[in-house]
């Protein structure tokens, strides 16, 4: 039940963050709200980024960001960073299709190097809070940095406010 439930999540939000990606524009690739922060491709590239973790998260008991290697390209190229993001929604698609109930209840660490940084947990609640979660985290951020540029911000969830001003 809870990974149908994951699976029609996974479905629905791919799509709200394909259009979210859609809407950087190259522009405003090199934005960033403060010296800290990433700047908007850099942003993308770690949401796109994300989907790449559901192999390791939900096919490993332990997954070694440090020997793991990922070519993701320029961060200031959004189409290259849309291509990404397909090619690893398609490998996320797949690992979650082939997860069951019980895999989810496995306990799974993530290192980097010798250094644990999250774990052991099941792999479900690892699914949720570092999967699922840490997407609409960023998602949250991305739309801050389209407002701040005077970007439209693509309905994920029904009208936004540039759809229907002053309600």
């Amino acid at each position: 039940m809870i990974l149908k439930s994951l699976i029609a999540e996974f479905e629905h939000e791919v799509d709200s963050t394909r259009k979210l990606l859609q809407a950087v524009p190259e522009k405003d690739i090199d934005y960033k709200p403060a010296e800290i922060s990433w700047t908007m491709g850099e942003l993308a590239q770690h949401i796109a980024t994300i989907y790449y973790w559901y192999v390791g998260t939900l096919t490993e008991d332990v997954y070694d960001l440090a020997a793991d290697t990922l070519e993701r390209g320029a961060p200031g190229d959004i189409k290259a960073t849309l291509n990404l993001f397909e090619k690893n929604v398609e490998m996320a698609r797949s690992a979650l299709q082939a997860a069951t109930e019980e895999s989810l209840q496995h306990h799974w660490t993530m290192k980097v190097g010798d250094r644990i940084v999250l774990g052991p947990l099941p792999r479900g609640v690892v699914a949720r809070s570092f999967l699922f979660n840490h997407v609409y985290h960023h998602r949250g951020e991305m739309i801050v940095y389209l407002r701040a540029t005077g970007n439209k911000v693509p309905g994920l969830y029904g009208p936004t406010y540039e759809d229907n001003p002053g309600r």
